[in-house]
């Protein structure tokens, strides 16, 4: 048995619904690269993309080919995002950026390409049954995903209250979906998200840093 087998084992029992290991071991590196988000740390991407990878199977194996998309979604962005805080790296010993609100234009932007987005995705999913079981709560978790990892390259705040968003319907779909730890997981999310907000807001009051160079590029 190979390793991405093994992946799609149970690991163990919880308040009734199986845990796997892609599951346990993928959410789990997300919550430590949330947690470097929070820190402003560069290693929070290849994190990301670790996590990505290995919860690819978890979904697969749930058979939430949402899910498999939203993953390797997050591979894609999380390379981008690598490569947008690599140039906009400040001096700063631990290799933290600068960060702040959106303008206005860019919340617009934001909030108008999600919602495109959610619709779009969401069409595509119940035009194609097979993709979803539950399309319109996929094609949110999938685009919101997308938004926040976005918002998160750019150094802007707002990045926290995509999570948040994304976090509301997360957390029933995980736990409706078999994924008991991915529910927990999002449920601890939650806490972190806030504490992070906490962070990066007083920061944006106290430092009059510059915005990410070449975020626009």
């Amino acid at each position: 048995m190979n390793v991405i087998d093994r992946l799609g084992d149970e690991a163990f029992t919880a308040f009734g619904q199986h845990v796997i290991w892609s599951d346990m071991i993928g959410n789990t590196i997300g919550l430590a690269a949330l947690a470097l988000g929070w820190r402003r740390s560069i290693w929070t991407w290849p994190a990301q993309l670790l996590s990505g990878a290995i919860l690819v199977t978890a979904y697969a194996s749930a058979h939430l080919s949402g899910g498999v998309g939203k993953q390797l979604l997050v591979i894609g962005v999380a390379l981008w995002g690598w490569r947008q805080w690599q140039r906009g790296r400040r001096t700063a010993q631990d290799g933290s950026i600068a960060v702040r609100f959106a303008t206005w234009r860019e919340r617009a932007v934001l909030l108008g390409g999600t919602a495109v987005g959610t619709a779009a995705v969401g069409a595509l999913f119940v035009a194609v049954p097979q993709l979803s079981w539950n399309p319109w709560p996929d094609a949110y978790i999938f685009v919101g995903t997308l938004a926040a990892m976005v918002a998160q390259a750019r150094g802007l705040i707002e990045f926290w209250f995509a999570w948040l968003l994304v976090d509301v319907v997360g957390v029933p779909l995980a736990f409706t979906s078999g994924l008991a730890f991915s529910g927990l997981v999002y449920v601890i999310y939650l806490a972190l998200v806030l504490w992070g907000l906490r962070d990066w807001w007083l920061r944006s009051r106290t430092g009059a840093e510059p915005a990410l160079e070449g975020a626009a590029a």
